[in-house]
């Protein structure tokens, strides 16, 4: 027994697994399906909305019809037993109140005719009862036995005197039946007898299966279309943005930019607008990306090429010092400053490297003070008058206003000066330099001329280049130790204060740099 017991529970178990275990695969199926695509999960939702629907329709109409359909039922069984009141009301003849027992054989078969007679007519079971609950008579005779009773709700309710309408249920067959309770005769009346009218609605359960078959019928005619439009909806959804994203892979290929003309839908249209714009910037920043590795690539060549010949010296002037190749001290000496003049340069060119890589990349900041332009100017030339006197040339300070306040970065400015007259003084032999200063509208000029060797017109377009050097000072001594950098660092550090700067030079007569500044006092 316990053997037995032990193998029906573990079948049992075993069976619920395998029920799991199957539930599980199922709505893993259905989920994997739902979230396939956007034609599967439009359709599943859709079939799914509208079974739900279908049967809370099916379910609330068949509540509905049937309220509907008990009441009309109720009120026609009123009326019936009214009738029939009013027929056996009319029957002076008959002594309703006395039992069978006490009639004699045509009197009891009078009563009984005329109870099946009513009961065909109105389609229902009536009974004679007394305020006992006694069967008096009733239309179908084998109800008529000596001592039969109603049940004791038929009698409670024929006690209140008034005419109810109640439902109950068939105990042998489990059918619906309305059941009428009327006092019989006049209700002002003191009761004697009740009339208990029973009819079964056989036509209610076939008017709902038929309601529910046709509710099917349409339905799944409804489904059918729901299906047909489902999925001509999903196709509709689905297949531009199909071809949207077959575009965009296109366009990851290095295809052009997506065509939004023919796109049925405005939110496709909008998503390619937003593609269109994200393919636009894509294609901006790779641009971009060439360039600056173009750049990148040309800076590094300039670089290596700007520090091969320096270094080249410099390796050779060691190699023969190490080797012993130079005894005369004289030579030696000569050998070990030009080591040292590289090495100068070497630095200085790494120096304005450094500094133009971080003008570049914007990692220079600036302050903004006034700064009176005049003065700076002045200690500027100042300071580098010895370098000037060197070269057998002056420098004269053209002051023009008492208003040369500007806001800028003092350090910065000083090294903008600076930077120009070493080159105003390195183009500049036996000559004269004029540094000046005047105010305009809105802002402060300050020009650097010289009346040195100048520029040739072939070059002036390139000395904002790195590492652009005038081809006919090549041959200079000083001008070879120049990094090539020094005017493209000025050029950003005016630009980074807000200024502007200008050129002019004509070769043989000398070159004047004019650089412009937003003036302090500017309303």
């Amino acid at each position: 027994m316990n053997t037995n017991l032990q193998q029906g529970r573990e079948r049992l178990q075993s069976a619920i697994r395998t029920a799991h275990g199957f539930w599980l695969t199922i709505k893993r199926l259905l989920r994997e399906q739902f979230n396939k695509n956007i034609y599967t999960r439009i359709l599943f939702t859709n079939v799914t909305a509208f079974v739900v629907g279908l049967i809370a329709l099916m379910m609330f109409s068949n509540f509905v019809v049937k309220q509907v359909t008990y009441e009309q039922a109720q009120q026609e069984l009123l009326r019936k037993a009214k009738r029939v009141n009013f027929a056996l009301s009319q029957q002076k003849d008959q002594a309703w109140w006395s039992a069978p027992a006490e009639q004699t054989s045509d009197q009891a078969q009078g009563r009984q005719d005329l109870l099946k007679f009513l009961s065909d007519i109105f389609d229902a079971r009536i009974m004679i009862i007394d305020r006992e609950g006694n069967i008096m008579g009733a239309s179908a005779e084998q109800e008529v036995v000596p001592g039969s009773k109603i049940e004791e709700k038929f009698l409670e309710i024929l006690s209140k005197g008034e005419t109810t309408i109640t439902r109950t249920v068939d105990r042998e067959t489990g059918q619906l039946i309305f059941a009428a309770v009327v006092p019989m005769g006049n209700n002002k009346d003191a009761i004697e007898n009740g009339i208990l009218l029973e009819t079964k609605p056989s036509n209610l359960d076939l008017s709902l299966n038929k309601m529910r078959l046709y509710q099917v019928i349409g339905g799944m005619v409804i489904l059918v279309i729901l299906i047909v439009v489902s999925v001509y909806l999903a196709m509709h959804i689905s297949r531009p943005i199909s071809r949207l994203a077959t575009t965009v892979a296109e366009i990851s290929r290095g295809s052009d930019v997506l065509s939004v003309e023919d796109q049925p839908l405005d939110e496709i249209n909008v998503l390619a607008v937003q593609l269109n714009k994200l393919a636009l910037r894509l294609q901006k920043i790779q641009t971009e990306s060439s360039r600056m590795e173009e750049d990148r690539s040309r800076l590094f060549a300039e670089i290596s090429h700007e520090l091969r010949t320096p270094l080249t010296a410099v390796q050779g002037f060691v190699e023969a010092i190490r080797d012993g190749m130079v005894q005369d001290e004289a030579l030696l000496e000569r050998y070990l400053d030009t080591i040292y003049t590289q090495t100068v340069h070497i630095t200085r060119l790494v120096d304005d490297i450094l500094a133009l890589s971080r003008l570049e990349s914007g990692t220079i900041t600036v302050e903004k003070l006034p700064v009176d332009l005049t003065a700076l100017a002045q200690g500027v030339a100042i300071s580098m008058e010895g370098l000037a006197h060197s070269k057998n040339t002056s420098i004269l300070l053209e002051k023009k206003t008492e208003n040369a306040i500007v806001i800028g970065d003092v350090d910065r400015m000083e090294q903008i000066i600076r930077n120009l007259l070493k080159n105003a003084i390195s183009a500049t032999e036996n000559g004269t330099i004029r540094v000046g200063v005047e105010a305009r509208k809105g802002e402060v000029l300050l020009t650097i001329e010289d009346n040195g060797i100048g520029i040739p017109p072939d070059d002036l377009p390139h000395i904002w280049d790195r590492f652009y050097r005038v081809k006919n000072q090549r041959g200079s001594h000083i001008q070879e130790k120049g990094t090539g950098l020094g005017l493209v660092i000025v050029k950003k550090l005016i630009q980074l204060q807000g200024g502007k700067i200008d050129v002019v030079s004509q070769l043989g007569k000398g070159t004047t740099f004019s650089i412009s500044f937003p003036s302090y006092y500017q309303k």
